[in-house]
């Protein structure tokens, strides 16, 4: 090898040893001087013992933390990393948990976000990953979907796409019609991602499936809808969506029994007033889209009754009607 190559290596020795401290060790796996040697050279660098301490002293001089454990199995390690192991765990679960990525999608992310830490924990991340045979739906685009929906946000630019359902047989049936649209925002609600959208050929806010979107394309053209959206905040537009079906909003009277308040916190957070009527119950005003999903979700709870307004009354008896008439 040649002394020119030589030299071009040993620029490069910093780098390379910074990479194998961040890549091969954590607290509970030190590397010794010998196995930093021996890893330099198999990058094909020779290097003595004490051009490695000056090297490690030049890369805390550039802010890296190199710890040192001293006796018989001690040796260097970098404690500090982006993420902590738990806050990968937490987000590796979550990408576990999102049914709306497909499992290609899904051992794509968790791989990058194994990566960040060192070796060892990598390793331990992946061996708890389990994301077959789960009910993973929709389609394989939902990140490059996120990717073009994103850049729309960023450039204030409208968005085309095709939207599907599913039939009978398990396929894709697609409705006839290209949607436009600006988007207004992405969110999680239920194990589902959607899209926050104004529709601007029907001129009201909606919401679709991001893993139901297919050729989704940005139009040059600035959005629409922003001044009906800015009105509200994203996190008190989940709140009163459920499970993101259309529905009038309302605001909806509850009368419940005071058990029921950890159910109402839980669905529409901390900041809502719950009223005390009597030494049992509790009376709440909550903003919500009254749709069949709510009734529903409002009769899955003992205790939880619908005093206002009427007009919502009259929908939960006819739904409980149109109930007792299915199952005589």
């Amino acid at each position: 090898e040649s002394t020119m190559a030589k030299s071009e290596r040993q620029k490069l020795k910093l780098l390379i040893l910074r990479d194998y401290l961040r890549s091969h060790t954590d607290e509970q796996h030190p590397v010794s001087m010998q196995q930093i040697l021996a890893a330099l050279e198999g990058e094909g660098i020779r290097a003595e013992r004490k051009s490695v301490y000056d090297d490690l002293d030049t890369l805390r001089d550039y802010g890296m933390e190199i710890c040192k454990v001293s006796g018989k199995n001690g040796g260097y390690y970098v404690p500090e990393r982006d993420f902590a192991l738990s806050e990968l765990k937490l987000l590796v679960d979550a990408v576990q948990a999102a049914r709306f990525l497909s499992e290609k999608e899904s051992m794509a992310l968790i791989r990058k976000l194994a990566a960040l830490s060192s070796a060892h924990e990598a390793e331990l991340l992946r061996r708890e990953v389990v994301v077959t045979g789960r009910a993973k739906s929709g389609s394989e685009d939902v990140c490059r979907n996120v990717d073009t929906l994103h850049a729309a946000i960023a450039g204030n630019s409208r968005i085309t796409f095709r939207y599907f359902d599913w039939d009978l047989q398990g396929r894709r049936r697609f409705r006839p019609k290209t949607y436009e649209a600006s988007p207004i925002a992405l969110c999680w609600d239920d194990e589902k991602y959607y899209l926050v959208g104004y529709d601007n050929r029907e001129y009201r806010i909606k919401h679709f499936r991001v893993d139901k979107m297919v050729d989704v394309s940005v139009i040059y053209e600035d959005r629409e809808g922003k001044e009906e959206f800015s009105k509200m905040q994203m996190s008190e537009y989940t709140n009163r969506l459920f499970g993101m079906f259309d529905g009038n909003l309302e605001t909806v009277t509850l009368l419940c029994e005071n058990h029921a308040a950890n159910v109402i916190i839980d669905r529409f957070g901390t900041d809502i007033p719950l009223m005390k009527t009597d030494a049992e119950h509790f009376t709440v005003r909550v903003r919500v889209s009254v749709s069949k999903l709510f009734l529903g979700w409002i009769m899955a709870i003992p205790g939880v009754k619908i005093v206002a307004p009427e007009r919502t009354v009259d929908m939960m008896k006819s739904e409980i009607k149109r109930l007792q008439e299915m199952y005589l």
